[in-house]
């Protein structure tokens, strides 16, 4: 059968190599395999299936350094996720059964007990028996961390089979951001990555949610899943009938042909791997030493990531290897990316016919790596771009405002001069008047009582206070070690449960500690608690986007989309939705995929109406790299006009997904979660709430000064120019606050 394209040259500059144990691995699996029902009977394969598969192989390349009980075992458990895949493509996308697709995926979490004392079910099917012999083999040599983490993201890889079979179903096919997230999870990767961690060791418990190695694991697994698509376009598309490939996504999202998509996936999958490595060499080590990790703790991080590198390498040469994909040929030179008259020139790359990474065309590999890196530290900043081009946005819900709007846009302006925002050197009445923070708030929330909209509409202050404030005062000095003290100290000025709240030192911190004390009066810790981490993720998130100006880096597309909803604050936006649903709204509801979906593209759209608007504020007058536009004209190496496009074509896909999500998905989640109707009026609720959001952010961004060209082109960037610059811990010289 002809390839549908060619293969991309792809960046692998780790050469694989192979566990001792393959034929052990290989023999045991076979046994095993036959003992759990998977082979001559199953109806899905038999033994010569299982061989022209040769996951031995795969788990050999990708596991090269464990010993050959250790090997088995992992190899066993990845024998039994592609059977549990295809098992059930057999018996449940092909026949569009989601009921009983639903049933059987309800099942399998009970084989996987935290406490293996707890009693399981007798197995049906060669899925659950396999699945319990492995969890109870598995286990015991691992933590309680690690189990609970791996038995998440299993269930997360066999959920999300109901989100790719509702997709068939309708014939829908994602948007590229959609995807890339819903892949993580139905692709296994984190799955795989909790295997690294047995193989290799586990990461520390302190650490192991932090953004180093969240980081980590994302772009192992959106570098694992893409390569993936690009070998399996050919088996998915063509033979299975799927619609979840990355290939297939980009297509559709572009109007490009197969062979153009396949290129641009590999660019990403190439960025991502780049995003591997920044983080490795520089957040990893720094995550290291502000957390304390002791030898054997620092050796464990080391030895996980270095076991993420194998596995990638590894990956790629079983995919090279093995019959159950594509691996004809490799790439030839490719020119750019023609989208509809748009020409976007990605990196190019050239290449030969070759099989598996020796044959790599090390110098053409190396020279369009660095020619991506370069161009991610290049950016000339403070160019002239003009008013920022506004697209006819795609808004299906009306605005509405607050009647007590007036009256908190005074209060406001009081609030402001009393906690000391307005003598600092970064904004005055003019700034605050300019940003009208108020209107914002009588949009997201129309019906809020005058004290509920005075108290958003100081948050919005305070949080927009400080996105200025971060880039202007840390990166006016490049004063990373402040910020981050800073930083620490307003987490804690957020005390749970009557903690002692520090003396506050500059504007921030006394709005903070007055902001939390007002709004969590009447909360018990544990309601405290999501609202305190949103916080925290903001304010952290900050010192991200202080690090990359510090570097001079333009993000990677991902993780800038990523990283952009918790640095517009929007974790704290949802917590303050959410309060008051109470019981009645299970937990569950809100961690399920679709509600989760609803929430990011309503998200992501408000991000990037900001980016939109702010693009000549950000780009011409404060030489910002953090913004969606940039990034994507980065990316590709394409202007504005053609970025610009490309994230107005986004932010239209995230708002018809919202809508579809509302339509198609939440009804299901209500049945299958069996809400009251009272719990179901609470949901519509919030789905109203989210409207008005993403409304009211529009309208806010259209009314106010604060992007306008005319605005911008008076003194309103920068620090104010008849005020002296505050330092960073109010009026004091020195961090302990005492005069020198």
């Amino acid at each position: 059968m002809t390839q549908p394209f060619e293969l991309p040259h792809f960046y692998m500059p780790y050469p694989a190599r192979l566990n001792p144990h393959l034929e052990e691995a290989r023999t045991h699996s076979t046994r095993w395999a036959r003992e759990m029902g998977m082979l001559e009977g199953s109806g899905v394969w038999d033994q010569k299936d299982l061989e022209a598969h040769d996951y031995g192989l795969l788990c050999a390349y990708t596991h090269p350094d464990c010993d050959g009980p250790a090997l088995s075992l992992i190899t066993d458990w990845y024998v039994w996720v592609f059977f549990f895949d295809d098992h059930f493509l057999e018996l449940f996308k092909r026949t569009q059964d989601r009921a009983a697709g639903k049933a059987h995926l309800d099942r399998l979490p009970l084989f996987m007990p935290l406490d293996l004392s707890t009693p399981v079910p007798e197995p049906q099917n060669p899925v659950e028996a396999g699945l319990a012999d492995l969890w109870a083999r598995t286990v015991p040599s691992m933590s309680d961390d690690w189990r609970r983490r791996f038995a998440v993201a299993t269930e997360h890889l066999l959920n999300e089979s109901l989100w790719e079979l509702a997709n068939i179903n309708e014939g829908r096919i994602a948007n590229p951001v959609e995807y890339i997230e819903m892949r993580r999870k139905v692709g296994g990767a984190p799955w795989s990555a909790g295997l690294v961690e047995y193989a290799t060791a586990e990461v520390p418990a302190s650490v192991a949610e932090s953004r180093p190695l969240r980081v980590l694991m994302e772009t192992f697994s959106d570098a694992v899943h893409l390569r993936n698509d690009l070998f399996s376009y050919q088996r998915e598309v063509e033979d299975e009938g799927e619609n979840s490939n990355g290939v297939l996504v980009l297509e559709t999202f572009f109007g490009c042909g197969t062979q153009q998509a396949a290129e641009t996936v590999n660019d990403i999958l190439t960025s991502r791997l780049h995003q591997f490595e920044h983080t490795a060499l520089t957040e990893v080590p720094t995550l290291a030493l502000e957390h304390g990790l002791s030898p054997a703790e620092l050796a464990a991080v080391a030895a996980y990531t270095k076991g993420l590198q194998d596995w990638q390498s590894g990956g790629h040469e079983w995919h090279m290897r093995s019959s159950r994909y594509m691996n004809e040929g490799a790439a030839s030179a490719r020119g750019p990316l023609d989208l509809g008259g748009a020409v976007l020139s990605g990196p190019a790359l050239v290449g030969r016919p070759g099989f598996g990474t020796s044959a790599a065309h090390v110098g053409a590999m190396f020279a369009a790596a660095a020619a991506e890196r370069l161009r991610s530290h290049t950016h000339r900043p403070y160019q002239k771009v003009g008013p920022s081009q506004l697209p006819d946005f795609y808004m299906p819900f009306e605005v509405q405002l607050s009647p007590h709007l007036d009256g908190a846009r005074h209060r406001l302006t009081g609030w402001m001069h009393t906690v000391g925002m307005l003598s600092e050197g970064v904004w005055d009445e003019a700034k605050l008047a300019a940003a009208d923070l108020p209107l914002c708030s009588a949009g997201l929330d129309p019906d809020a009582t005058p004290e509920a909209l005075d108290l958003s509409s100081q948050w919005l202050a305070w949080g927009t206070y400080g996105d200025d404030y971060y880039p202007l005062v840390f990166g006016h000095r490049r004063d990373l070690a402040a910020a981050k003290l800073i930083t620490s100290r307003l987490s804690d000025c957020m005390p749970l449960d009557g903690e002692e709240v520090p003396v506050p030192l500059n504007a921030m911190e006394r709005g903070l500690i007055d902001l939390w004390a007002r709004t969590t009066a009447g909360m018990t810790p544990a309601e405290r608690r999501p609202l305190k981490d949103s916080v925290d993720k903001m304010t952290e998130s900050w010192v991200w986007e202080l690090v990359n100006q510090l570097q001079h880096r333009v993000p990677d597309p991902v993780d800038y989309l990523e990283m952009r909803r918790a640095t517009f604050g929007s974790d704290m936006t949802l917590s303050m939705c959410r309060m008051g649903h109470g019981p009645k709204i299970p937990p569950e509801v809100y961690r399920s995929g679709p509600v989760r979906s609803l929430e990011n593209a309503a998200i992501d759209y408000a991000c990037l109406i900001n980016d939109v608007f702010s693009y000549q504020k950000e780009i011409e007058y404060e030489g910002e790299v953090h913004n969606a536009i940039l990034v994507v004209q980065n990316f590709f190496g394409c202007d504005y006009p053609t970025a610009l496009g490309v994230i107005h074509d986004l932010m239209t896909q995230r708002m018809r997904q919202f809508e579809h999500v509302i339509a198609n998905e939440l009804p299901v989640v209500y049945d299958d979660f069996e809400l009251s109707e009272e719990a179901r009026a609470i949901m519509r609720g919030y789905v109203l709430d989210l409207q008005n959001w993403m409304a009211g952010i529009l309208h806010w961004h259209r009314t106010v000064d604060r992007y306008k060209a005319e605005y911008l082109a008076g003194r309103t960037h920068g620090f104010l120019p008849d005020r002296i610059p505050a330092q960073p811990f109010g009026r004091s010289l020195t961090p302990m606050g005492t005069r020198p």
